[in-house]
């Protein structure tokens, strides 16, 4: 069993990612016990199947996965994000979201460790993660979708401000 672990994003505003892999499903958690969501992803012959989050307040991962490409959809057809990733030699490139409000993806495969940004130089978030035999576009992937789960609590948590700032 290998075990993927590291962070998303910084100190205060980020999330843990932990997780298992037996060569075939990836299970875990990106965040903490009580804020955060699972994660359980399943790669087949290059198909991959997921669930992150739980049945409510979480979302899907459906789409293409190889040693070269990442090519996801997370979330449903009409509110979701497109994830494509090119893995090349220690480089991970592409994007999440779409080409004009979307975020780059620019990872790098350094001995056991993927590191690198997802966003720009301000709304974007730091990657650092230990493989420990995870493959990189599962690792690479798993970081996608904890950047997901940390922006949508961050919009979440945006909004309810928001409301009960206006509420007078």
């Amino acid at each position: 069993m290998s075990e993927l672990n590291g962070r998303i994003g910084g100190v205060t505003q980020g999330y843990d990612l932990r997780a298992a892999w037996n060569g075939e499903r990836l299970d875990g958690r990106i965040g903490g016990t009580f804020q955060g969501k699972d994660i359980r992803l399943t790669v087949r012959a290059g198909d991959v199947d997921g669930r992150i989050g739980g049945t409510f307040a979480g979302f899907d991962a459906d789409g293409d996965v190889t040693t070269q490409s990442v090519s996801v959809r997370l979330g449903g057809r009409i509110d979701g994000d497109d994830v494509h990733l090119q893995i090349s030699g220690d480089r991970v490139r592409g994007r999440y979201s779409g080409r004009i409000d979307g975020k780059t993806v620019d990872l790098h495969v350094s001995g056991d460790r993927l590191h690198g940004r997802i966003g720009g130089v301000l709304d974007g978030k730091d990657v650092n993660l230990t493989l420990n035999g995870v493959p990189v576009e599962v690792a690479a992937l798993a970081a996608v979708c904890a950047y997901k789960a940390l922006e949508d609590q961050q919009a979440h948590a945006a909004s309810a401000a928001s409301s009960s700032n206006s509420g007078g």
